[in-house]
């Protein structure tokens, strides 16, 4: 094989797929670099197979409610083994396909660790990276090697499981604590609670999702709590003791809490662990790559995208980033990648999603007097025939000199469906007239968008 290419890429996840396959259509020659499997966090154990597990996990409310529309259920049970394994098949089948689609674009996939010998020169060791198996060189070198989940420097940590571990578990335990207010902590809480675990989640600080609005995340807590999730803010672990199936979790205000199964889900890091990055030159910072807005580290031919850089760590952003190098360094086509407006989800239940500005950001930014909120909460028809006390919150942040929206947030079911869409308008520079404007749908949720007053 000619070890000598036009650009290596370190990491078969999102943005180096993205940025790999864009290189390759304008006709350079290409290598990507890969330990593990093809698809990164996102399709091996992220995005994609927690959002199956979201829906496997939605099936218990839908069968409690079955009765009050006429469809009957005598005997139900919920099984995680088969839910799990079949996760794991579907994974299986996409890191084929994207292997296939590496080979189809013409990218060269060596699998191996990458480490940097010199700023030109990788290193590719085998999986356990103690064997040397070939030395490959590039003009171009991108770092693109994701992230990994937190493990706290506490006793007994070994015990836990990270979000990496949950879906390779053969089944679920019955009784979970989850340790984090963030999103994986909350999506994972919501999924355990909905495949019939019992959960407790703790919380270092007052309030669940950090840098939400906080009337959503309010929401959320109330709902969490209603549907039977422990909640004990202030607390974190100090240390855990027993054996994986019979553990007892110390906090710091000397709880002792008992379960089967602990979560760590307290946040991620730059995988940045054996790339040599002083060999080729590159600086970081706590452990992040400092990149300017062409994704150029301080090595002029080095770049990285994604969860090593300092910027947002969201899989869209990955793939937006990786093309976008591609199209500016390879193929004549220079653009930036804009940041301004990313909507995000929470995929817990219900779902949260967003984009723009937060009431207390916009508020801060802004000023009381100049931003005007406004707001719909309501019962879903969804759950007009059943008992629950559930309800959708949608909001709009509005400059009103301007009259341009700055802020739109929902909590309800299909979310992020509809924050999608309204992220649209709100990229072009919808006023709040301009939804005003918009003729309804209903019966629908996303109609209270364009209804308000």
């Amino acid at each position: 094989m000619d070890t000598d290419f036009d650009l290596i890429v370190l990491g078969a996840g999102s943005g180096g797929l993205a940025a790999a396959k864009r290189a390759a259509s304008y006709g350079f020659r290409v290598a990507v670099v890969e330990g593990d499997r093809v698809g990164g966090t996102c399709v091996i154990r992220g995005c994609v197979p927690k959002k199956l597990l979201v829906y496997g996990s939605l099936y218990s409310e839908y069968i409690e409610n079955a009765s009050n529309f006429g469809v009957d259920f005598k005997d139900w049970s919920i099984n995680s083994a088969i839910l799990l394994s079949n996760i794991r098949e579907e994974v299986d089948r996409l890191n084929a396909l994207h292997i296939n689609l590496l080979k189809n674009a013409g990218v060269e996939l060596i699998q191996g660790w990458g480490k940097f010998v010199n700023p030109h020169t990788i290193l590719v060791l085998s999986s356990d990276r103690e064997k040397p198996l070939m030395e490959i060189k590039a003009k171009r070198i991108l770092i693109a090697v994701g992230g990994r989940p937190i493990r706290p420097s506490i006793p007994g940590s070994e015990l836990g499981l990270v979000s990496d571990d949950m879906f390779i578990q053969k089944k679920f335990p019955q009784k979970f604590v989850v340790v984090g207010g963030g999103f994986i902590a909350c999506e994972f809480a919501s999924i355990l609670n909905g495949l019939g675990v019992k959960v407790t989640q703790l919380v270092r600080g007052k309030h669940l999702l950090r840098g939400f609005d906080r009337e959503l995340s309010d929401e959320l807590q109330k709902d969490m709590q209603m549907k039977g999730i422990e909640i004990l803010f202030n607390q974190n672990p100090v240390e855990i003791k027993g054996k994986i199936g019979d553990l007892n979790i110390i906090s710091n205000v000397n709880d002792h809490i008992s379960c089967e199964a602990v979560l760590f889900a307290i946040g991620r890091e730059p995988f940045l662990e054996g790339l040599d990055l002083p060999a080729a030159g590159v600086q970081s910072v706590d452990m992040r790559i400092i990149v300017d807005k062409n994704l150029t580290t301080n090595i002029p031919h080095i770049f990285a995208v994604g969860d090593v850089t300092d910027r947002f760590k969201l899989t869209p952003v990955a793939i937006d980033q990786g093309r976008a190098f591609a199209d500016t360094l390879f193929g004549n086509k220079p653009r930036d990648v804009n940041y301004k407006l990313i909507p995000t989800a929470v995929f817990s239940q219900p779902e949260i999603a967003t984009v723009g500005l937060t009431e207390e950001e916009a508020i801060s930014l802004y000023g009381e007097k100049i931003v005007k909120v406004f707001r719909a909460r309501f019962r879903s028809m969804s759950k007009a025939l059943t008992q629950s006390q559930q309800k959708c919150l949608l909001k709009l942040i509005v400059d009103t000199k301007t009259d341009k929206i700055i802020g739109c947030h929902m909590i309800g079911e299909h979310a992020a469906e509809i924050i999608q869409m309204a992220s649209i308008a709100i990229t072009m520079g919808a006023k709040k007239s301009d939804f005003d404007k918009t003729m309804a749908l209903h019966p629908t949720i996303s109609e209270e968008f364009v209804t308000m007053v």
